[in-house]
């Protein structure tokens, strides 16, 4: 079996020429872009990142509108439920609360 032999340095210099000349000729063969074709696929490009934006921006939007709303609604439910549960008491009724209230605790006493 043959031992692996290490390249020297010219043999290393003209297989990167080589190679170079190559992806040159590949580079040449390839056809020149058509300006306008370029243009009109940048267009649609620019369009359609417009047309996302303008989405993401309205999601945004409506979002944010959404969570005020629910903050709205939850304040008022809130108001409600602390209007219902929360009678105003006169300054007799609420007297006669806190008479009541000491009174059932000296009889527990």
């Amino acid at each position: 079996m043959k031992r692996y032999k290490e390249p020297q340095f010219q043999e290393r210099i003209a297989a990167a020429a080589r190679a170079r000349t190559a992806v040159l000729e590949q580079l040449r063969d390839k056809p020149p872009v058509d300006e306008a074709a370029a243009a009109e696929r940048a267009e649609r490009r620019l369009a359609k990142e417009a047309a996302a934006r303008e989405k993401r921006q309205n999601a945004l939007l409506a979002a944010k509108e959404e969570k005020a709303a629910k903050k709205a609604l939850a304040l008022e439910a809130a108001a409600a439920s602390a209007a219902r549960e929360k009678p105003v008491l006169t300054e007799a009724e609420r007297k006669a609360a806190r008479d009541a209230r000491y009174l059932a605790r000296k009889n527990r006493a």
